[in-house]
């Protein structure tokens, strides 16, 4: 095989990530104990094989460009994977190491994983977790990610998809909201009620609300004068300031619930499921660290559908 990679352009890429990471020639030169002119002929060097700017230069500061941010995140994985290879090379892998890096949505990071991190760090002090909550789907090979979770299985067949859980959902209001509008009795009657609508990031359009008839599940097109985007929580607050009726993850609900500051309406019919599914790359090199926290997820998160009452 034709080498590609001389030991001082491999050296370049180090040093280059390594100023990207600190934000400056300065302390990236500290860190790698070399000089600042050394790190800078490095990120020269990279420029002009790559024919881009990598870094906008002020006199006081250095900034990644468009092209530098990608040519980052793409380096720093393949120079972790090389660590990775090292340590199964040699043994060292054991025990699973270096920086993990995952995207999720927002309210399922916030109220399923994070919560479960320092539990997986006590076994796995070694890993770094870097976690990215975004609504918005993600690029693993432009964007650098191990792993991410997300409502739907994609059609890409590079990924492989495991499914987490299938989380329930529930229709909720203020107790105030209610004295004033009253109990819808059926989903018919939410056309008579204020709901609070949520964009669907891929789309652009308002979700649907998912309820259950004897034909199975169905989705309905509700309306109000609050529309929501970006953070499902948003809706949640909205509900528990008296706005209207709002459907979403049982999951975000439970505190509010035990605590009456919103109240469950149309119960017999509202508890519908929405999948969230973890997906990485397939055949793609798996560290140990990657595999553990695969096992570790499933482990705490893997359900059957709760089954109604």
């Amino acid at each position: 095989m034709q080498r590609k990679f001389d030991d001082l352009l491999l050296g370049s890429i180090e040093l280059f990530c390594l100023a990207a990471e600190q934000g400056s020639f300065t302390l990236a030169a500290n860190a790698a104990s070399v000089t600042p002119a050394a790190v800078s002929r490095s990120v020269a060097r990279l420029e002009e094989r790559l024919g881009v700017r990598l870094f906008v230069r002020t006199t006081r500061q250095i900034r990644l460009t468009d092209s530098g941010q990608r040519y980052f995140e793409q380096c720093r994985a393949a120079l972790a994977q090389l660590v990775d290879a090292e340590r199964e090379a040699t043994g060292q892998q054991s025990t699973p190491a270096g920086v993990l890096r995952i995207s999720m949505p927002t309210p399922y990071g916030h109220y399923r994983v994070l919560p479960l991190l320092p539990a997986f760090r006590e076994l796995y002090p070694q890993v770094q977790v870097e976690a990215h909550l975004s609504n918005r789907n993600i690029d693993f090979a432009d964007q650098g990610y191990d792993l991410a979770i997300r409502g739907r299985a994609p059609e890409d067949s590079s990924l492989i998809a495991r499914k987490l859980e299938d989380a329930e959902l529930a229709v909720v209001a203020s107790p105030a909201y209610l004295r004033r509008a009253g109990v819808p009795e059926s989903v018919e009657a939410l056309q008579a009620h204020e709901c609070i609508q949520f964009e669907r990031p891929s789309s652009g359009r308002n979700i649907p609300w998912t309820f259950e008839n004897a034909s199975g599940e169905t989705d309905v097109v509700t309306h109000g004068g609050y529309g929501t985007s970006g953070d499902v929580l948003a809706g949640v607050t909205l509900a528990r300031s008296g706005a209207g009726l709002f459907q979403t993850y049982r999951f975000i609900l439970e505190e509010d619930l035990r605590e009456g500051r919103l109240v469950e309406v149309l119960s017999d019919c509202g508890r519908c499921t929405r999948p969230f599914i973890l997906l990485y790359p397939h055949g793609r090199y798996l560290s140990s660290r990657v595999r553990v926290f695969v096992d570790f997820l499933v482990e705490h998160l893997a359900q059957p559908a709760r089954k109604r009452a």
